[in-house]
């Protein structure tokens, strides 16, 4: 099986997590567009499988959870008029769980803004959990279901309810322009949150370092997710990059050693060990078999 080096695919996979485009990797690191895709497509499948094994057990205090937009294929308003739109194609909602302190993310899940998502990801947060948390989410409502169909009565939880202001009057503005922030309501929901701590500054700040490492989620641009599964595999790897790989520039650690995950930091090495790990074996080769001569 023909592989890249070494040197070139961690070159490849930090290009990945830095805001450039698949194309653009390819004329820099001087390989094909489908190298490039192939080894995003395996890069994702090994950091899945690294975050659902190392990220387990987590000791963590308040947790902030919130939902990311970005789209594949087209938006959710030409996809009725895009030419063989896949059945994935519209919005894509990222849904990511943050601890706080140590800025690990815990959980994440990529779906639509349905209360299905929303419980698929409280879901997988109450497995990763060592202990009863403090919950903090914005208003959106499917989040009371989910939380109380996965932790009950076990957890803290309380709403940050922003409340905006009128949108900005000229068109332009208004399309790329938030209205702005009047007042922010905290709710208790479960069990007794501290209302210092109701807040859901680390995860919107985290939503920022998405859309500046990644370039599928990066506003008005055309590089975009044409495929849901590779949008999920270059979200997986952005992940563990910023979990293990990427030091904090506040904690001077990676969030993973942070929150007691892993011991040590990580590199791009530990990552291509387990693509080289999940690689299936080369298929066996037939017999040999002379060509016939060609006649006159």
């Amino acid at each position: 099986m023909n592989r890249l080096p070494i040197a070139t695919r961690i070159n490849i996979l930090n290009m990945l997590v830095e805001g450039v485009s698949m194309r653009s990797i390819a004329r820099i690191a001087d390989v094909s567009p489908n190298s490039v895709d192939k080894l995003l497509r395996e890069a994702g499948k090994a950091c899945l499988a690294i975050h659902d094994q190392e990220v387990r057990n987590v000791t963590a205090t308040r947790v902030q959870c919130d939902e990311i937009w970005s789209f594949c294929y087209a938006k959710q308003k030409n996809v009725p008029n895009a030419k063989a739109a896949p059945p994935e194609a519209g919005d894509v909602w990222t849904w990511t769980a943050i601890e706080a302190q140590s800025k690990l993310l815990i959980s994440w899940f990529v779906g639509d803004r349905t209360v299905v998502s929303a419980v698929l990801l409280m879901e997988d947060l109450k497995t990763r959990l060592a202990n009863r948390v403090q919950l903090t989410t914005d208003g959106h409502s499917p989040y009371l279901q989910a939380v109380e169909d996965a932790f009950g009565a076990d957890i803290d939880y309380a709403q940050l309810v922003k409340i905006y202001g009128e949108a900005p009057a000229a068109p332009g503005q208004a399309r790329y322009s938030p209205a702005q922030i009047v007042a922010a309501e905290r709710k208790r929901i479960e069990g007794s949150p501290d209302p210092a701590h109701i807040s859901t500054s680390m995860v919107e700040r985290h939503n920022l370092t998405i859309r500046m490492s990644l370039r599928r989620f990066t506003r008005l641009t055309n590089g975009f997710s044409k495929r849901l599964e590779n949008h999920i595999h270059a979200f997986a790897v952005q992940a563990i990059h910023y979990n293990f790989i990427r030091i904090h520039k506040t904690l001077r650690v990676s969030p993973a050693m942070a929150a007691g995950v892993s011991k040590t930091l990580w590199s791009w090495e530990n990552v291509i060990d387990r693509i080289d790990a999940m690689a299936p074996p080369p298929k066996p080769r037939g017999p040999y078999k002379p060509r016939s001569p060609k006649g006159p």
